[in-house]
């Protein structure tokens, strides 16, 4: 096997500076409609449809049909995202195929950003028994972040050497806590005083999911400007005569039947789909959790996000400084084993005990960002040269906001037991299979066997 060069550390570079903004810039949106706001939002416009005048703190038996399919309103959401991820299973990886052939990476990249902020914009309009509007505008939503996030991430591998690459996905993803958390503050304040403003809570929210739009819109300005020079992919495998489209299905079917060739990427990726469908469920769920199952108010719920927000900013960061010390393999793994005792904890909440809602909010905080951030870093080595963006949108379809085996199952749960605990609980089986997974990957072999020089620690 040829020997690689392994690149220094360097400095923090300008680009790099520019590619944390769009971390800051969709957060909002991941932050406050995805995670917070709209959860519980369409949850109550689908039970307002369903069970019109139900009285508050009973549960509506009355099921929405969806297609012909009855669906609880409670589980509304949770279908939802899983109709994203399995339509975005598709589509992404032909986005990916197409980034790493487009001579414009970052023009495509601010497109599928700034339609998805147009998407999340319109959901200000969902209002009275609307959820089919809202759950068409999640969709789309979902799609267009996911479809941005491909090219965003492998972006990491155009201006980060091997031995960069954690600390600048750490910092990105602080820096989007930070710039998330920022925004929740300001949500927090309007939730709070909207009676002074004289605002009903449907309108608040509503204002709030508008201001999520607008700030992802607004802020993706920045890495547009920064990182616009960048050109076409380092290399590509298939010749540039073959055009976009075709050029590109023939790089979808080198990328599949090359995947063999990569057993440790593939590995990891099997683990990530598990580890990563657990955290993507609990935080997708923990706003209709606390809300709907521990009996806590909106405000009360937007003041625990907004505490987890800021936490998750030095978890971020601390998980950063971990992995330069231990590596970034090992780091995640005793992540994974911290989200297993959150789901243990979620389940023992007692209704209405907020300083254990508020422990468990701290725990939550320290360790949401850091197993994510570094995934995105690990993975990154494995990926060979030239196919980041393609190798990305097979990541990608399994990342934030586009989990569907972890929704799937707390829906179905729930559709059964009526019972967010019995939800949340059934979830600690992805963390048990992600992790045993992780562990069996070789990362200083599925380094080499993709060609990547290799970190001075893993």
């Amino acid at each position: 096997m040829s020997h690689v060069v392994v690149n220094a550390a360097r400095p923090e570079t300008r680009e790099q500076r520019a590619w944390y903004w769009y971390d800051w810039a969709n957060s909002a949106y991941v932050t406050t409609t995805a995670t917070v706001l709209m959860s519980p939002y369409l949850t109550t416009v689908a039970e307002e449809a369903a069970c019109p005048g139900l009285p508050d703190g009973q549960d509506c038996t009355t099921t929405l049909s969806v297609l012909g399919i009855p669906v609880a309103p409670g589980s509304l959401w949770f279908f939802t995202v899983t109709f994203t991820t399995i339509l975005s299973a598709i589509v992404l990886i032909f986005i990916g195929a197409i980034a790493d052939r487009s001579p414009r990476p970052t023009r495509l990249f601010a497109t599928f950003a700034w339609a998805g902020a147009l998407a999340a914009s319109l959901m200000f309009f969902v209002a009275g028994t609307n959820w089919q509007l809202g759950a068409s505008l999640v969709v789309l939503a979902g799609i267009c972040l996911g479809a941005s996030l491909v090219i965003y991430d492998s972006i990491l591998c155009r201006i980060a050497n091997e031995n960069e690459r954690d600390r600048v996905s750490s910092k990105g993803w602080a820096f989007g806590y930070l710039g998330g958390g920022i925004l929740l503050a300001l949500n927090f304040a309007l939730d709070f005083f909207h009676e002074d403003l004289g605002l009903d809570r449907s309108m608040s929210t509503r204002i709030s999911i508008l201001s999520a739009g607008l700030w992802w819109a607004g802020f993706t300005i920045i890495p547009y400007l920064g990182l616009r020079h960048l050109t076409g992919t380092v290399e590509t495998p298939v010749e540039r005569s073959a055009g976009v489209v075709r050029g590109s299905l023939v790089q979808l079917r080198t990328t599949f039947r090359d995947l063999a060739n990569y057993p440790q990427t593939k590995l990891f990726l099997l683990a990530y789909l598990f580890f990563n469908d657990g955290i993507q469920t609990v935080i997708g769920s923990s706003s209709v959790y606390g809300s709907k199952e521990l009996g806590f108010s909106e405000t009360t719920v937007l003041g625990v996000f907004l505490f987890v927000q800021f936490v998750a900013f030095f978890g971020a960061r601390l998980f950063g400084r971990v992995a330069a010390s231990i590596g970034a393999w090992r780091t995640i793994l005793y992540g994974i084993g911290l989200w297993t005792v959150v789901v243990v904890f979620a389940f023992l909440v007692p209704s209405k005990s907020l300083v254990i809602f508020l422990a468990l909010a701290l725990l939550i905080g320290i360790v949401l960002g850091g197993t994510q951030a570094l995934s995105r870093s690990l993975y990154s080595q494995l990926i060979p040269r030239g196919r980041e963006a393609e190798y990305f949108s097979l990541y990608q379809a399994m990342e934030r906001g586009t989990s569907w085996f972890g929704t799937l199952i707390f829906g179905l749960v729930y559709q059964f037991t009526l019972s967010y605990r019995w939800a949340i609980i059934a979830l600690i089986v992805f963390f048990a299979i992600g992790g045993l997974l992780l562990s069996r990957v070789r990362m200083r072999e599925g380094i080499e066997q993709a060609g990547n020089p290799v970190p001075a620690v893993i």
